[in-house]
């Protein structure tokens, strides 16, 4: 059995290892995979893009564990989703419509929890979830559910002259990811001729598909593996030589770049 782990919960103290013992003891032959644990407390939007671009890459029955914000609402809830042969157990957050899209069906309420709340809790029963999937139980202890909450991803503003888009990710490269995806730019832009001035002296107006399309510290953007435009520096950092990262920490709020559509040539 495999299982990813994706959370908040940093590096610096004993959560990360505390859920991998609770897992463990209770699924001796499990391979634990990490997706991240360096998600920004409580993003979302942060916890669902990095899973969307990760959870492809597993086999069939990978169980997918997501530890961000476990105790958000009122009455927390602790849901599994089953979708393309993956299972995901996940809080009633929001993070599985931003994910998956807001037409999420087949959702499964397994757990709610009352204060006093514990971490540890949260693990163990995650670790009965599993056990349930692995010897085929989930439709039997776990009946469908509607979800308490529904998201959406920061959606690109549609301009008369272009769109507006919000950077949704900055990686460990600096790479800065838009939250306008392939299909969006192709609807809203097409093959119109485009600029997006990203600083007063970096203007780009094509899309590369490699980073060495460039020469070695030029700016370019493409869309990434996940589908989302990025704006990258060949061999350099563009988030900060472009002055491109957060300028609301607390709130997690990142600057908007926008692409303006160009005068064809007649």
């Amino acid at each position: 059995m495999i299982i990813t782990l994706l959370s908040d919960l940093g590096s610096g103290d004993a959560e990360v290892t505390i859920v991998k013992a609770i897992l463990t003891s209770a699924l001796p032959k499990v391979h634990i995979v990490d997706i991240s644990h360096s998600v920004p407390q409580f993003n979302l939007q942060q916890a669902a893009y990095l899973l969307l671009s990760a959870y492809k890459h597993f086999p069939d029955d990978t169980i997918h564990i997501i530890v961000v914000d476990v105790f958000a609402g009122v009455e927390p809830g602790m849901l599994l989703y089953k979708y393309q042969n993956q299972y995901f157990i996940a809080p009633d957050n929001g993070i599985l419509p931003l994910v998956f899209g807001e037409e999420i069906r087949g959702a499964r309420l397994c757990y709610e929890f009352k204060k006093p709340y514990s971490f540890n809790e949260w693990p163990q029963k995650a670790a009965k979830i599993a056990q349930a999937i692995e010897i085929g139980q989930i439709e039997s202890l776990y009946k469908p559910c509607e979800l308490k909450t529904s998201l959406r991803f920061m959606q690109p503003k549609i301009l008369h002259d272009g769109v507006e888009c919000n950077i949704l990710y900055i990686d460990q490269f600096e790479n800065v990811v838009l939250d306008i995806t392939r299909v969006q730019f192709e609807e809203i832009i097409g093959s119109n001729p485009f600029r997006i001035r990203v600083t007063r002296s970096h203007e780009l107006t094509t899309i590369s598909n490699n980073y060495n399309d460039v020469g070695e510290n030029e700016a370019l953007c493409r869309f990434n593996d996940t589908g989302y435009l990025e704006i990258a520096i060949n061999q350099g950092k563009a988030a900060t030589l472009l002055g491109l990262a957060a300028f609301n920490s607390g709130n997690l709020l990142y600057q908007t770049i926008k692409i303006s559509l160009l005068p064809t040539s007649v």
